[in-house]
């Protein structure tokens, strides 16, 4: 006789699903959704009170400069392309904006946006050149294109003011009720520029436009076979980050009154790869702590001239060799292996 064996339905586990493994991505990302809300409502917070202690001015500086780094991390984080060319993008804007508002007589916001769209439409004829090469080839394209722009500035002194620069660029009132210059209403005005830039960066990172970049960065060719257009798609990223180094230097304009050729130096363009590779390369609140840092470090430094440049050297170097994903990058590998 044979005795057949009963089967408890009740104690044998369903197979798994789809949605059982995407059940904890999503948690995940809830998770880091509101962690992200939650400092940046930190970050507002502080940008209130550290006025009542920091020269204002200096935190607009700090905040234009965060800015620029966060379009420079979009595409060095997220399309996988260094770019030596930015200073272009970041002085064409200041240069735009400064010349609306001082020559033309525009209000702020038209200038502001006249110098970020002017940006954005270099970055298109600039980034339809430079992405067709890769790597080294690539940096050196745009770094090429960015001595264009700076001996062009140089060589037309009748528009940019040559060595002088182009001052001095009026606040003027912000749509007509807000007056700039009250350096209380220019603060509040740059604060609100900077988070909003902040949350469109976080917005990008988290598409599934940052996540196609994200896979052309990682395995292009493999992208590639599943329909994605490397090339539209690093295009577009560097169109942005043009976009947001135009932003940053029409702020930086409007702030500091004078635009000059320093705007569109070489020098303009390694600062932000520092403050990034300081910060931490692809986060969000990386550039903003470099920023800071290299800032303030050129500020209470200046007394000693020459030597700021010798510092800044051997935090590079420091951050290659010791932590490559930043401040920001070790402070979450901390935290991870702590929960974990």
């Amino acid at each position: 006789m044979t005795v057949q064996p009963v089967l408890d339905n009740s104690r044998v586990s369903p197979p798994a699903t789809g949605a059982d493994f995407a059940a904890p991505v999503v948690r995940r990302e809830r998770h880091t959704d509101l962690l992200t809300w939650q400092l940046l409502l930190v970050l507002a917070v502080l940008l209130a009170i550290l006025p009542q202690f920091v020269y204002p001015v200096f935190l607009m500086k700090v905040m234009c400069f965060a800015i620029l780094t966060s379009g420079v991390g979009l595409l060095l984080g997220y399309g996988g392309l260094l770019s030596f060319g930015h200073a272009a993008y970041f002085g064409f804007g200041a240069y735009t904006a400064g010349y609306v508002a001082a020559r033309l007589g525009w209000p702020p916001e038209a200038a502001i946006l006249s110098g970020t769209a002017a940006s954005l439409v270099l970055g298109t004829l600039f980034g339809a050149i430079a992405i067709r090469r890769l790597g080294i080839y690539f940096s050196m394209v745009t770094l090429a294109l960015a001595q264009l722009v700076y001996f062009a500035a140089l060589q037309n002194p009748q528009i940019t003011g040559g060595e002088d620069g182009l001052q001095p660029i009026p606040r003027g009132v912000l749509f007509g009720v807000v007056d700039l210059q009250d350096t209380t209403n220019l603060y509040v005005f740059v604060s609100v520029v900077l988070l909003l830039t902040l949350l469109f960066v976080h917005r990008v990172m988290t598409s599934p436009f940052g996540r196609v970049l994200q896979a052309i960065r990682d395995n292009e060719a493999r992208a590639q076979t599943f329909g994605y257009s490397a090339r539209r798609y690093k295009l577009l990223i560097f169109v942005i980050s043009a976009g947001l180094a135009g932003l940053a230097g029409s702020l930086k304009a409007i702030v500091m009154q004078v635009v000059t050729l320093t705007d569109l130096h070489l020098t303009t363009t390694a600062e932000p790869i520092l403050m990034l590779l300081l910060g931490g390369i692809g986060t969000l609140f990386g550039p903003v702590i470099g920023a800071g840092i290299i800032v303030s470090m050129q500020y209470f430094l200046s007394p000693f001239g020459a030597w700021v440049t010798v510092v800044q050297g051997l935090i590079f170097i420091l951050c290659v060799l010791a932590f490559k994903q930043g401040i920001v990058g070790l402070m979450k590998h901390l935290f991870a292996r702590r929960m974990r």
